[in-house]
């Protein structure tokens, strides 16, 4: 078998980084629709927070995923959203409104102090005090219904539902799913562990 001389040439790496950020809020929905609330605490099970609406090990495939049929059991790597607060001032500068707030787009946490949350890669770790440890999926991309709670809180801004989806691309936070089980707290310190990147292309 013959192999390009491509395959052993050395790929565009970034190292692995471990750095500290904090843990601002907690929040869950558990109430109707996807809007969230703070709670001082949230416990972290394997199938997510007990009672909010993403828990679960398993979700029905929706828009995001549609190469699997509209409904079918697929696994939950979505079962908490992470949010940034400069991500959401930046969104809410785009969108022209005074403000973007992480309970409106269903945020189940709030972490401060890191550079371009969003951008963050699929397997970066958050370790907290005590054990809790979640596995991000990747980007949460911007939807109408994220958009339509926005427009819901600024009634006097025509057109935020569609708005929203282009003015938080690459603004929108993250989703991850519960490696170890625990309980985090807001106000507290958490890990975050970036894996090593290299560039992979054809």
């Amino acid at each position: 078998m013959s192999y390009s001389t491509d395959l052993f040439a050395e790929p565009d790496t970034l190292p692995a980084q471990r750095f500290r950020a904090r843990l601002a809020r907690t929040l869950i929905a558990d109430g109707e629709g996807f809007a969230t609330r703070d709670v001082p605490r949230l416990p972290l099970t394997l199938e997510g927070v007990p009672g909010d609406r993403h828990a679960g090990h398993a979700r029905p495939a929706d828009s995001r995923v549609p190469w699997y049929p509209r409904g079918a059991p697929i696994r939950n790597a979505r079962q908490l959203t992470l949010v940034a607060p400069d991500e959401l001032e930046a969104i809410a500068h785009r969108l022209g409104v005074p403000e973007v707030r992480p309970e409106w787009v269903g945020a189940n946490l709030v972490v401060e102090g890191v550079e371009r949350l969003t951008w963050l890669p699929p397997g970066t770790r958050l370790h907290f005090p005590g054990g809790a440890a979640l596995a991000v999926e990747g980007e949460n991309a911007p939807c109408r219904h994220a958009g339509a709670a926005v427009a819901r809180a600024c009634p006097g801004v025509a057109g935020l539902d569609l708005a929203f989806v282009k003015a938080a691309a690459g603004l929108r936070g993250l989703v991850a799913w519960v490696e170890r089980a625990g309980e985090i707290a807001a106000g507290t310190d958490v890990e975050l562990r970036v894996p090593a990147q290299r560039l992979w292309r054809r």
